[in-house]
């Protein structure tokens, strides 16, 4: 498959994901960017690469679970708050030498 249609694919799966959820498809829109970079920067920079998908996950609660404001553009700068926390923990978190380890 193509880049172009990965990423087709990828955007029609998460529409239809988040509109399962209830979750408005243009917040997932501007939010799926930071959390691939916070994916990749855990992947690469962290722990593990499998800590990668549940870092986002662990995001994903912690923003479930705030009092998240109605109005979107709000809500994607709370998560984006709680990716900005968990980047800068990533940044003191002591891998011990299991940077490239998965």
């Amino acid at each position: 498959m193509a880049r172009e249609e990965s990423l087709q694919s990828t955007h029609a799966w998460l529409a239809a994901l988040a509109e399962e959820f209830g979750i408005s498809p243009a917040l997932v829109r501007e939010l799926v960017g930071d959390i691939l970079k916070l994916t990749a920067d855990v992947a690469h920079n962290g722990p593990s690469r499998p800590a990668a998908p549940t870092t986002a996950f662990l995001v994903g609660l912690a923003a479930g679970q705030a009092d998240l404001p109605q109005d979107e553009t709000a809500q994607a700068e709370k998560v984006r708050a709680l990716i900005a926390r968990t980047g800068e923990l990533l940044k003191r978190y002591d891998t011990g030498g299991a940077d490239e380890q998965d």
